[in-house]
């Protein structure tokens, strides 16, 4: 069945009769779950060992059919000897399982194996099977340390582990006397706990209620007991084992780590208000009240400032902000320190080396430019209003035939004319504030707190202006879903001084549904569609209409997210560069005919029943994988946005990025998908630059897949995850990327992933992510590539943003890597390996072809036409999509065959799995700069070269 995001649903069951006699029906509702990471109230009851079974459906139907009513197994429902439980005792009656399995649905892969994970809005839950072995190394341990690795926690900030048996803490008298808990349950699993950072771990076996302080090795990590802020440092474990059987006594002690004890019969209410704050509350079933505990222990209301946590006595609240606690306001939530010095060898060795990689990404960031918008001093603006200058807009309406970008005329006159005065475009309109952020160095009122959305001197197109006075502008606004207004400052961008703002300027509808971007989804026949809109869930329900072209139309709903200041990791995303992003939504388009015209619009249901529509757009579906049809790729990196209006272009920050986009958008016929690896918008923190960018690549992102990899301008930020700690990102630390485009990554916090088009499988690696040996990242890869069929996808191409390869780039030649540091050292052997044919990054800006190598040796002395085994791999560096260009050393070294600083972008092309064409095109006219074609067949990818194929000995 598909759902509706939030929409309320009716359900009839009846009988069927052959005949005309009249059947019994009862009819229910229940209301559909949030989207993964929708920001909305979100309400969970947690409990265990209640009782009851065919009685039990009975007596809870009322509750089961109206929510998700989700169970787990105990040992009253699985153990029996010899029947594979962990626990060879009788408590099952010789049910084994069969009868819960049975009964209730979970969707868990094998319901005799009762382990299974599910995503409630912002929460994700882990349940475990304690029944089953959980240890180190079990089937379920993998199954656990998936489920907590691969959630992101930006979108689903809330980590809860629930199992029946208690393997945290408990200090119940039957499990006191044997160390506090199952044996062997911390020992296995408190490192993962640890390391994913869990909020509440929560079991029931125990037929009470008891809470831990935040706990690690038995030591709480934090000495809070009601109101939690910032990081938790440990879990938080409850015992809500009270839902109706017999009560189990506590030990006649009292621990160090127990906060609250409760005999009694209760339940757990956990409530998450957003991404930054969540209420626990433990309640009495008695009374249904939160209880307030009157023993030794004292009233049991704990907040946790980021973060609420049911208890068993009283309302735990967890915060993310000031009062409440952050996830990214404090990076050790999401990325604690777990490394610690002891001053030995190995010790020195592991922090020298994160200093490489430290001071290497700051080096390295040097090369890429300043935003335009860091250079106006925000902060030293003076409100100085002058009734003799006046700046007037018109038209005052856009958008009246329903687009998404107008030209408008900006007229200005100033008595006291300078050559630094410029003008500044604000959205909203009334753009002046009582107050800032607390990280705003502003304190008096009025203020201006946020950055302009673009900004032009005066005297552009206006060389007179500095003589009378006066001047004409012309402005290319998008729909941003506000109004506008413009601002006229002197005193340049260092000293501003505010003399005038214009009237306001608005479109017609600023919430319309804008900027459609296709994107491929987790299946070859699925295909995904984000944009933008400022209709929020309460307000529209969001959808496309789609089919094939000629064909009936069908609806699919689509899933919503946003964008909060607390989601962001510093200044200025979170200061003079915040503003709204809106509502960005995504639907699903699934089971696709291969190699179709579909075409489709964006909806959105407004409460009174009208529809909001989007234009209509149209695109062709993937081909099936391995599919023998023409297959026309494009890629490039570091493209960033441009204006066509001149605003903002002072320093040569991204001059190629509108030949680039140009050259697309004239030739999309002639080609399938893109990749854009890295660096994508260069907003640097100043968050109106995504929409500028999706509506400049709206022509393009519309019309075909607009695949997008992680660079460190969408990702690094010191004490983030981010591999390098630079602060290229300028606080986003990915949240922007990860939300306004979608990828079929499992989790889009680790932005890798892998996707099939015909006859190519695409790896894409997110190298502000550690890719080296031994991590999550490094085992992706090698999955990536080992799990092809060269038979059917006989073009092998690995994608990334850093230069993981080869490049003679002047800033990686400094050292003599000629690369990122151990990017070869960690990956090269799985190229050979698995036979990668060519390695594309960007980073660098600008273009560079190598000869097929490996291990610093050129494998074939070709170098426009290769037939066979390629020996090696080719390395290519694409990353002069638009920002400002790279130089190369001054060195020439023997594997480099090609180079070129200018912009431009990849086409390859799949003519059958034989023949691949590889063409470098410039941005300024479309030309061909370079080229070479692969010709081989099957047997050629099979052969065997250094180091590609396992080692013989004379036994084998």
């Amino acid at each position: 069945m598909e759902v509706k995001s939030r929409a309320v649903l009716l359900l009839q069951l009846g009988l069927s009769v052959v005949t005309a006699c009249a059947t019994a029906k009862t009819v229910y509702q229940f209301k559909s779950s949030p989207y993964p990471g929708q920001s909305s109230l979100q309400r969970v009851i947690i409990f265990g060992d209640m009782g009851k079974w065919d009685q039990f459906t009975s007596q809870i139907e009322p509750i089961a059919s109206s929510v998700p009513y989700l169970i787990a197994s105990g040992n009253h429902e699985r153990d029996w000897p010899n029947s594979g439980s962990f626990y060879e005792n009788y408590d099952s009656g010789g049910e084994c399982g069969v009868v819960a399995e049975t009964m209730f649905y979970v969707p868990t892969q094998n319901k005799t194996k009762l382990w299974y994970s599910v995503d409630y809005g912002m929460f994700r839950f882990c349940i475990a099977d304690t029944e089953i072995d959980w240890r180190q190394g079990s089937e379920q341990y993998k199954f656990i340390e998936e489920c907590l690795a691969s959630v992101n926690r930006q979108k689903q900030p809330w980590l809860v582990f629930l199992a029946h048996r208690v393997l945290g803490y408990s200090s119940s008298l039957f499990y006191y006397i044997q160390g506090c808990a199952e044996p062997m349950g911390r020992e296995s699993l408190e490192n993962l706990w640890r390391k994913y950072n869990v909020d509440i771990a929560i079991s029931g076996h125990a037929h009470n209620y008891e809470r831990t302080c935040p706990i690690y090795q038995r030591k709480c990590m934090n000495n809070e007991s009601k109101e939690y802020t910032g990081s938790l440092n440990g879990t938080i474990h409850v015992v809500a084992g009270g839902g109706g059987t017999s009560l189990t006594e506590f030990a006649p002690i009292n621990t160090t780590w127990s906060v609250f004890r409760d005999y009694d019969y209760g339940f757990l209410k956990l409530t998450a208000f957003n991404h930054s704050k969540l209420l626990f509350e433990y309640k009495k079933s008695r009374d249904v009240f939160i209880h307030q505990h009157s023993s030794h222990e004292g009233t049991d209301s704990p907040k946790l400032s980021k973060r609420d946590m049911i208890c068993n006595f009283v309302a735990l609240i967890v915060n993310f902000s000031s009062a409440y606690l952050t996830s990214y306001n404090d990076p050790e939530f999401l990325f604690p320190l777990l490394i610690s010095s002891t001053g030995g060898k190995g010790d020195m060795q592991v922090i020298g080396l994160r200093l490489l990689v430290i001071l290497w990404g700051l080096y390295s960031a040097t090369s890429h430019g300043d935003q335009p918008f860091s250079k106006i001093s925000i902060h030293e603006t003076v409100f100085a209003l002058d009734d003799a200058v006046y700046v007037k807009a018109s038209p005052l309406v856009l958008g009246l035939k329903g687009q998404t970008s107008e030209w408008l005329t900006l007229t200005l006159n100033n008595p006291n004319p300078s050559v630094d005065d410029w003008i500044g475009v604000f959205s909203r309109a009334n753009f002046s504030a009582s107050t800032c952020t607390p990280e705003s160095s502003m304190v008096a009122p009025p203020l201006l707190c946020t950055a302009p959305i673009k900004y032009q001197y005066a005297n552009y197109s206006n060389p007179n202006y500095r003589d009378t006075g006066k001047a004409t502008l012309k402005f290319r606004l998008i729909n941003q879903r506000s109004d506008f207004s413009f601002a006229l400052f002197t005193g340049g961008l260092s000293k501003p001084k505010l003399v005038a703002v214009s009237n306001s300027v608005v479109f017609a509808n600023p919430n319309a549904p804008n900027y459609p971007r296709l994107a491929q989804g987790k299946t070859w026949n699925e295909m995904t569609v984000t944009w933008t809109s400022g209709y929020g869930i309460n307000e529209a329900e969001p959808f496309v209409e789609w089919g094939r072209r000629g064909e009936e139309k069908q609806h699919s709903p689509a899933g919503t997210l946003t964008i909060d200041r607390n989601s962001l990791c510093g200044a200025p995303a979170r200061t003079v560069g915040w503003r709204d992003p809106g509502f960005i939504h995504t639907g699903f388009l699934k089971e696709l005919w291969p190699n179709s015209v579909y075409t489709y619009k964006l909806g959105h249901k407004l409460l009174n029943g009208s529809v909001i529509w989007s234009h209509v757009y149209q695109f062709k579906s993937s081909p099936y994988p391995g599919q023998n049809s023409l297959q026309r790729v494009i890629i490039f990196g570091d493209m960033g946005k441009d204006e066509v209006d001149g605003s903002n272009d002072y320093n040569n920050y991204q001059h190629g990025s509108l030949n680039t986009t140009k050259q697309l958008t004239g030739d999309l016929e002639n080609y399938d998908i893109v990749f854009h690896i890295g660096d994508i918008c260069y907003a640097n923190g100043y968050l109106s630059q995504w929409d500028q960018f999706t509506a400049q690549v709206e022509p393009i992102a519309s019309a075909v897949p607009y695949m997008i990899a992680s660079g460190n301008h969408e990702r690094d930020w010191p004490n983030s995850g981010s591999f390098y700690e630079n602060n290229d990102s300028g606080g986003e630390c990915g949240v922007l990327a990860e939300t306004m485009f979608y990828v079929p990554a499992e989790n889009r916090a680790k932005f890798w992933y892998s996707t099939d088009y015909g006859m190519f499988r695409f790896c894409i690696a997110d190298t502000e992510h550690d890719w080296r040996e031994g991590t999550e990242q490094y085992k992706f890869i090698e999955e990536c590539l080992a799990t092809v069929d060269r038979q059917k996808q006989p073009w092998l191409i690995f994608l990334a943003h850093r230069v993981l390869g080869y490049s003679s780039t002047s800033f990686y030649a400094v050292d003599g890597a000629f690369g990122e540091p151990m990017g070869r050292e960690s990956l090269q052997k799985l190229w050979q390996k698995y036979k990668v044919d060519i390695a594309i990054y960007g980073h660098a800006h600008n273009y560079e072809r190598t000869c097929p190598i490996y291990e610093n040796i050129c494998t074939s002395n070709e170098k426009h036409s290769y037939k066979g085994s390629l020996n090696g791999t080719i390395h290519v560096v694409a990353g002069g999509g638009g920002a400002s260009l790279t130089n190369f050393a001054n060195i020439n070294t023997t594997w480099s065959l090609v180079k070129d600083v200018d912009y431009g972008f990849l086409k390859l092309t799949a003519f059958d799995h034989s023949n691949l064409l590889f063409e470098y095109k410039k941005s300024s006219n479309g030309e061909v700069f370079d080229s070479f074609k692969v010709s081989r067949d099957y047997k050629d990818i099979l052969a065997c070269t250094v180091d590609s194929c396992p080692t013989t000995t004379l036994a084998s």
